[in-house]
């Protein structure tokens, strides 16, 4: 047998390995349309998630500007009420 007709055995074992455990899946796995429609049902969710994800995160930023500047005026007032409560103590 030439090294060609070897390799050309080999190459046939080895597909028809791959058709047998191809076959196996098929059957456990079920249906592949089925799998297929699965599938696309996640592809579909991973990309609403995501982009649910990137609003949140952009609401999480306003919300966080928002808490930033109330707590700025906040300080403010603060420092506004002690000024005033000091002026009166001096008075």
């Amino acid at each position: 047998m030439s090294s060609i007709d070897h390799a050309a055995t080999r190459l046939d074992k080895a597909l028809s390995r791959l058709e047998g455990a191809l076959d196996g899946l098929a059957e456990r796995s079920g249906d592949p349309g089925l799998m297929r429609r699965e599938l696309a049902a996640m592809v579909e969710d991973r990309v609403l998630l995501a982009e649910q994800l990137d609003e949140s995160l952009a609401r999480e930023k306003e919300l966080q500007a928002l808490a930033d500047e109330a707590s700025e005026a906040l300080g403010a007032a603060i420092a506004e009420v002690r000024a005033a409560l000091g002026r009166e103590g001096q008075n």
